[in-house]
């Protein structure tokens, strides 16, 4: 048993040490609810943040969705015209000359590299005058031509695409139409003037195919990388063409056309 003279002494030892275990069970019960709050806080600012990227990304799915057609089809369709002339060659030579041509086509742009292009082509060929004149007998103001009207399918691959000058390789095949037609003159008109009339002509429906190469020089864009293209090209035609009878020649058809055209 402890004297009672101690037992004054112990009292401020007691009050301190229970201030003290006040004071840091004050500080401890401080700290867990800063550290509950500032959980709370984090969690709601990533749930928020979460709610707003899943909301961005929805909003992103829906534009994606969506999507700006527009932009889509501008990028990926691609269209041309063109016009030049025609070079025979081969066996062909002595049954048709020189002459123009028209294409016009459209398609499917894949990529920066490779294309697919549905072509409408029309060539227009004079007969050269010895074939007429046989064909003839030597009839005053007798005269022909051979009308060549196609559609095909033809790729179109660009083995520079980074470049503004390029070049591409292209051909295909498809449907041909021909006609040879033999005209005369015949008087008169209305006026009392002479006039051209078909004295013969010949058609026939066929396979043929073309292939060749071009070259594009690339026009827009900041940096010269626009779509839009000035091309030039020469192509290898070949139309199967039956002949009429076995000695005319007006058969098979070899061409080289040659088209300067814009592509866009």
């Amino acid at each position: 048993m402890y004297p009672t003279t101690r037992i004054p002494l112990l009292r401020p030892f007691a009050l301190v040490l229970f201030a003290t275990l006040a004071t840091v069970a004050a500080a401890q019960a401080q700290s867990q609810r800063s550290a509950s709050e500032s959980s709370s806080n984090d969690f709601a600012l990533i749930a928020s943040e979460g709610l707003s990227g899943g909301s961005s990304a929805a909003a992103g799915g829906s534009a994606m969705h969506n999507g700006d057609w527009k932009n889509y089809l501008a990028n990926h369709y691609t269209f041309e015209v063109g016009a030049g002339f025609n070079a025979p060659i081969g066996n062909d030579t002595p049954y048709i000359t020189w002459g123009g041509n028209l294409t016009v086509g459209g398609g499917l742009r894949f990529n920066k590299r490779l294309s697919l292009l549905t072509e409408y082509q029309f060539i227009d060929d004079k007969l050269p005058g010895s074939l007429i004149a046989a064909v003839s007998n030597g009839t005053q103001g007798a005269g022909g031509n051979a009308h060549i009207w196609s559609f095909t399918m033809a790729p179109v691959v660009d083995l520079f695409p980074k470049r503004t000058n390029s070049i591409y390789l292209t051909g295909g095949g498809g449907f041909y139409r021909k006609l040879t037609s033999f005209t005369a003159q015949e008087c008169c008109d209305y006026y009392g003037y002479a006039e051209s009339v078909v004295a013969a002509h010949f058609s026939s429906n066929q396979g043929g195919a073309n292939f060749g190469f071009g070259l594009t020089h690339r026009i827009g864009g900041v940096y010269g990388d626009g779509k839009s293209q000035v091309f030039a090209e020469a192509r290898y035609l070949f139309l199967n063409s039956p002949p009429i009878t076995a000695s005319n020649g007006l058969g098979t058809t070899e061409l080289i056309p040659v088209t300067v055209g814009f592509r866009f």
